[in-house]
């Protein structure tokens, strides 16, 4: 049986499935001392509350998606092929008809840890804790060794305010030698939540080296870069993240926190413009804007 393919999604806020047979791969007043502070206890960056599907649309289009359906129209009792077109039914968004092929991959092979793993992602993203928790649970009871299953349980942990558990399952997954950036990034952020950010910056340079083209680390990093007062790191970092994508709102607050830190006001303004332009919703932009506009 084919392994599917691990992800590196680390924002939480919009879970890929892993893709078929191949590698696919969103912080953080008196002083501006306390706003940081403020700002990196309250603005992580990933919140699994929110999750939503990021459309791939080569492994989530209607044509693949036919294809695939042809693929089991010729081999019924094949659970790899459920499995396989219920991960390209989660890229598109359609979670209860991704239920119905993983669903049917376990009938056929209750043994298939994959597809439980995967089930458990459908799950997450319907709302379902519970559930995605013990199919996350049946898959490491299946294959102990199972890292993707680790950083999954993990995200729900730390998703629960369980952080400690959290903090066990990706330490588990590194362990295990996993290549996934994800138990890297994910750890990175407990341990910034627990202000070591000497660790989380090690961790989080791992993500990076592991998984480059993502912008995730890079605004972790650079958050812990500013907990430990080395703004010329984390302005290096939130621009890097900026780069590899700048439609990400908490890349531009990010970096125009370092502008205010800087006291360089006009960009400061502008660069949270920025942000709320592309979130009108994402807070630590637009409280911000108030005060350096206040401060002005």
């Amino acid at each position: 049986m084919t392994s599917t393919a691990k992800t590196a999604d680390f924002s939480d806020r919009s879970v890929r499935f892993p893709a078929q047979r191949s590698h696919a791969y969103r912080l953080f007043g008196a002083s501006l001392l306390a706003v940081t502070t403020l700002i990196l206890s309250g603005c992580q960056t990933a919140d699994p509350s929110s999750d939503m599907m990021r459309v791939e649309r080569a492994q989530g289009s209607e044509q693949n998606i036919a294809s695939l359906s042809s693929v089991i129209a010729s081999n019924p009792n094949d659970p790899e092929g459920y499995n396989v077109r219920g991960s390209a039914y989660g890229r598109a968004g359609e979670f209860r008809r991704a239920l119905g092929d993983f669903n049917k991959a376990i009938e056929l092979n209750p043994r298939f840890y994959q597809a439980y793993a995967n089930r458990a992602l459908v799950q997450r993203n319907m709302g379902d804790q519970s559930a995605a928790q013990s199919d996350y649970n049946a898959a490491l009871q299946l294959n102990p060794r199972y890292d993707v299953a680790y950083i999954g349980r993990g995200n729900l942990y730390r998703q629960a305010g369980q952080l400690d558990r959290a903090f066990s399952d990706f330490n588990k997954a590194i362990e295990l030698d996993t290549t996934d950036p994800r138990a890297y990034h994910n750890r990175g952020l407990i341990y910034q939540a627990r202000k070591q950010h000497t660790q989380a910056i090690e961790d989080f340079s791992t993500a990076i080296s592991l998984s480059a083209n993502s912008p995730e680390p890079y605004n972790g990093r650079g958050l812990s870069y500013v907990a430990t007062n080395d703004d010329d790191n984390a302005f290096s970092d939130f621009n890097t993240a900026i780069t590899l994508n700048g439609r990400i709102a908490e890349s531009w607050a990010n970096q125009a926190l370092v502008y205010e830190r800087r006291g360089e006001t006009a960009k400061a303004i502008k660069s949270y413009s920025h942000a709320l332009k592309l979130d009108p919703k994402y807070e630590p932009a637009r409280t911000g804007l108030a005060r350096v506009k206040g401060g002005a």
